[in-house]
């Protein structure tokens, strides 16, 4: 059984994060939305996603530092991340930080999709090497 990608989009701007929400379910994804860092969180704590799209600029816990807590709390979770601005610097430091990608707002769905399934992808991949290690009895450390 196939089971639908779980997205958890991330933004304060409600009609972006309502819309690109049920755009993705309408394409199968198991979508859910939140409006802060801090819901995001407890979201993640509560239930499992496959990948968060998770916007930079928002009041309380902004982007980056969310994707920190992600990556500390949840490393399995890919994160793709949104922003209105284009910044070089921002994005290179956000790919540091572990995010998968990095997207510009407005961004049409169909990139938006792309990179939420290579994400997905990439985390199935992982967890398969992580499965084979366990069997192997090899810890990767």
């Amino acid at each position: 059984m196939n089971t639908p990608m779980r997205v958890l989009v991330v933004d304060d701007e409600a009609r972006f994060r309502t819309t690109l929400s049920k755009m993705l379910r309408a394409r199968g994804v198991a979508a859910q939305a939140v409006g802060s860092g801090e819901e995001c969180l407890e979201e993640l704590a509560a239930r499992p996603y496959d990948v968060v799209l998770l916007d930079i600029r928002m009041p309380g816990l902004g982007g980056m530092e969310t994707l920190r807590l992600i990556k500390e709390r949840h490393p399995e979770v890919e994160v793709v991340m949104l922003s209105g601005h284009a910044n070089l610097d921002t994005a290179i430091e956000l790919l540091k930080l572990g995010a998968y990608d990095y997207l510009l707002k407005p961004c049409p769905l169909d990139e938006v999709l792309l990179k939420i399934e290579n994400a997905f992808e990439k985390k199935q991949e992982l967890a398969r090497i992580k499965a084979l290690a366990a069997r192997r009895g090899d810890t990767g450390q």
